[in-house]
Order: structure tokens, then sequence, then C-alpha cells
């Protein structure tokens, strides 16, 4: 079986058609969730970029895996996707990038340029095509086809709208990947991570015409400054985080936030396509999910950031043709830190002890199972703080502060911040999240469920298992091996 492993930047659970969405065109990622299964709760762990994909390649909350930021190491000793995959005998192979940046514990010294960067490679993963922040080889794509665009992957992704579609970075990167698959035999494993929709909101080609903004809906509007957690209101008073107030520089912006999901789903299609002509495509699992999700305006607010489940409501599609389990809709919350767990038992692979998340094996197959009640994620700001810090800035545990924990069940939308204080949306009166629950009981409940998540998710790498004769308990991924393979040298 061959495993196509897809993120996409940046992309909300409801953009796209098979969502309910009534105006974005998806029909590739329609198809697919027509023949699979559609997480229709799937929520990421963590934003921005790197703390969101050490969830899915961990498997594990950011309380545990502490990536808090991007430029916040990926601590070593963590099994990930790519190591479960080589223990169940593919080479997994990345088209993209993935945003770990290595332990300094791993480097090659104080001058190991990998320091210097959170744009590393995901360890076990081998290289089909490497995209780092600066986008080089997209640009020098570019430059040869007759385009002088400045190197720097933003000034150059600005200006997609004004050159045809094929010579988009999505383009780009689907095509070194479908070359990649033309030398290879049955039986590989990918994993294409896609930039897009990730901003700027620039579309490429003649999607970013595709959608009028005229058609394009108002979002969810914030509640009065004096009703806004201080979180809240400061995001709304920053340049990178506030939506446009002009009504159609707002429709505008979200025009160009729809067409690159349509591109990047045309960009899908090919691959789907070229995986018939190969005879695959009914041997192939694919899996697409998103590091985070986007506020697009909701809450007065753009980008993913805060606690509102724009930023991390993203999308969940699980086809496996050799199940038969296609239209399935699992209305039951989800999570990234569920794909690992569910790809190794998927694999015939022992799931890392570390992995906070569940196998949706059974969800997949329709069962009826007990399952957790609401989704859980993470949001913490300290680089805010680090980014601009002196020289003789000192270390200051009030740092620690800086983070909070967001909850969303059927009826409650639950946010506690390090400082102490809460806020408790009642979902039943208003799913918008602006309308805060006064009832005490319901608000405790709330307190007491995450609570509960954070205890029952404490980091169990080795706890499950005793030292003494007969090794009772459970090994670590990969420490049996490694402790007899260094027996014998």
């Amino acid at each position: 079986m061959n495993v196509l492993f897809v993120t996409l930047d940046q992309f909300r659970g409801d953009s796209y058609a098979a969502a309910g969405h009534p105006l974005v065109q998806t029909p590739t990622l329609d198809r697919i969730a027509r023949e699979g299964v559609r997480l229709s709760r799937h929520y990421s762990q963590a934003a921005p970029c790197s703390p969101g994909r050490a969830a899915i390649y961990t498997g594990t909350y950011q309380m545990n895996n502490r990536v808090v930021a991007n430029g916040t190491p990926l601590p070593k000793g963590l099994d990930n996707i790519a190591h479960v995959a080589r223990r169940a005998g593919y080479d997994p192979t990345l088209f993209g990038y993935t945003d770990q940046g290595v332990d300094p514990a791993n480097a090659e010294g104080i001058d190991d340029p990998r320091l210097d960067s959170y744009d590393g490679v995901l360890p076990g993963l081998s290289v089909g095509l490497y995209l780092p922040e600066s986008q080089a080889g997209w640009i020098q794509h570019l430059r040869a086809n007759g385009y002088d665009v400045p190197y720097g992957w933003e000034a150059a992704a600005r200006g997609e709208p004004d050159r045809p579609a094929e010579l988009s970075l999505s383009g780009f990167l689907t095509s070194r990947f479908l070359d990649w698959l033309g030398t290879q035999e049955s039986g590989w494993f990918a994993h294409l991570s896609y930039l897009r929709p990730h901003p700027p909101y620039a579309a490429a080609g003649e999607f970013s015409r595709m959608y009028d903004p005229a058609d394009i809906e108002m979002p969810i509007a914030p509640v009065p400054a004096s009703q806004r957690h201080a979180i809240h209101d400061a995001a709304m008073g920053f340049e990178a985080s506030a939506a446009p107030s002009d009504p159609d520089q707002m429709r505008a912006l979200k025009a160009q936030y729809y067409g690159m999901i349509s591109e990047v789903d045309s960009q899908l299609g090919r691959i789907v396509r070229e995986l018939e002509a190969r005879g695959e495509w009914d041997d192939t699992l694919v899996v697409i999910t998103a590091d985070h999700g986007e506020q697009l305006g909701d809450h007065g607010l753009k980008e993913k950031l805060g606690f509102f489940p724009q930023s991390y409501h993203v999308i969940g599609l699980w086809r496996d043709p050799h199940c038969a389990n296609a239209g399935r809709v699992v209305t039951k919350f989800s999570e990234n830190v569920d794909l690992l767990p569910t790809l190794a038992d998927v694999l015939a692979i022992d799931e890392p002890a570390q992995c906070d998340g569940r196998s949706l094996t059974p969800l997949l197959a329709g069962e009826d199972v007990a399952w957790r009640t609401a989704a859980h994620y993470e949001w913490d700001y300290r680089s805010y703080f680090i980014r601009h810090a002196t020289s003789d800035w000192p270390r200051d545990r009030r740092l620690s502060l800086a983070n909070l924990a967001a909850s969303v069940s059927d009826d409650l939308g639950y946010v506690q911040f390090a400082d102490g204080t809460y806020r408790c949306f009642d979902l039943l009166a208003d799913p918008t999240w602006r309308t805060e629950c006064r009832d005490p009981e319901r608000i405790m409940r709330g307190a007491q469920e995450q609570l509960v998540w954070r205890q029952e998710h404490l980091r169990r790498d080795l706890t499950d298992m005793l030292l003494r004769p007969g090794r009772p308990g459970r090994w670590p991924a990969g420490f049996k091996d490694a402790v007899l393979a260094s027996s014998t040298t």
C-alpha cells in the first residue's frame, strides 16, 4: 500500500464544499471525502506552524512536546511519524517543509547552521523536495521561466495573481512530486506539505479572480471592547493579526483565501489523476489535515492565534481504499494527535508510548465506541516577548504565564489562562463564542474537564514499564531493538 500524507497550511475546517461551504469549489477534496471518511469536528492542537506540526508528527500535546513557537526546538527522544513509517518498511519522503527545529543537543557544535532557524526537516524523513522558508527552489524556477522575482518568499508569493497558475508554489511542489513518483515502484510513502492557503492572501493566476468579493459573506463581528479578554483586545491592536475594518478589503481578503484553497485543490487533482493512470489510486491511503486554521476576519482577527476555534478547527480526511467506509462522516471530536496512532494501527506497528491521541480506527469503521467529549488545543505566546528581548534581558519565570489551554465541547467553549483567569462561552445559546456562560455548575464542569485532561495526558514515555525480571510493561518504540543492537557490539 502507498501512503500519501498531506498537510495544508492554515486551512479552516469549514472552507471546502464537502464541509458545507456554499461558495468554495473543491472537487478533489470533495471526492476524497466521498471515497473515504470526513472528520467533521477535527482540531489542530496548537498554533502557529511549528507547534501545530509538532503535534501532528509526534502525536503529543503542546504541554508534552513543549514546541511553543516557530523557533522552539523539537526535543530529541520524541518518536515521530517518519520513524513509524520506517519501522513499517517505508522510506518516507518529504516534499515541502516540516518546520521542526533541531534540538541543540543533536547539533554539531554551536556553529551548526541548523541552530539559526526553526526551518528544519523532521528526523527520519528523506527529502524529495525541501522548501525552506525562503522558497528558494521555487523562486529559481520562476526566474528560469522569465520572471524577475526578488528572493524572499512573501514578495514572490504576493505576485502569484500576476502569473499563470501552473507556475504557482503549489504547482511547483506538485510537479516535483510527480517527477519523483515516476521513478517509484508501488509501496511508497510521501509527505506533501503545501504552504497554501497560508498568507499572503494572493491566489495564483485565474484562481485569484475565481471568487467575486461581492459574493463573500462578512465574518463574525467581535464583541465590544468592554467584553473582550485582554488577549483578544491586544490581538486586535496588532496590524499583523487585526482583520481589515473596511468591508470591501475584508471581502477581498476572503476571496483570495478561497482562491488559494481552490488552487491547491486543483493540484491535488493532478495527483489523483496520475495515481489513477498508474493504477495505484485504489492502493493508496490518503490522509489530509492542516497544521492550524485561520481566523479569516472572525472576531476581528486574521491569521492564527488566540483561543477562538477558527484558528484550530481544521480539515480532516482519511481515505483508505481497503476499508468499506466511503462517504462516512465522523461527528465525534477528533484531533491531529490521533493521526500518528491511527497510522501506526493501519500499518500494524505499535504506536509510540508517548502518544496523547487515540487510534481513530473504530470511528473510521463506524463503531459506536466511548470517545472524548471535547477537543483541546493550546496557544503559547511567550515568543512575542522573547523576540524583543535585549542581551541583558533576565530569564523570567513569569513567561510561564504566557499561555492558554482551550476546549470545545457540544455546549461549552472553555478557556483557561495561566494567570488564573478564564472564559466560558455558552455554545447552546450562541455557537459564535460571543455569549459567556454564567451558570456556575457549567463553568465548574468546564474547569474540571480541562484539569482531568491535563492529568490524563502527563508524559508517559517510560511510565508504563518496570525495570524488573521479565521486563513487564510497554517498551518505548524502537528502544528494545536499540538495546539489543548495543549488546552485540
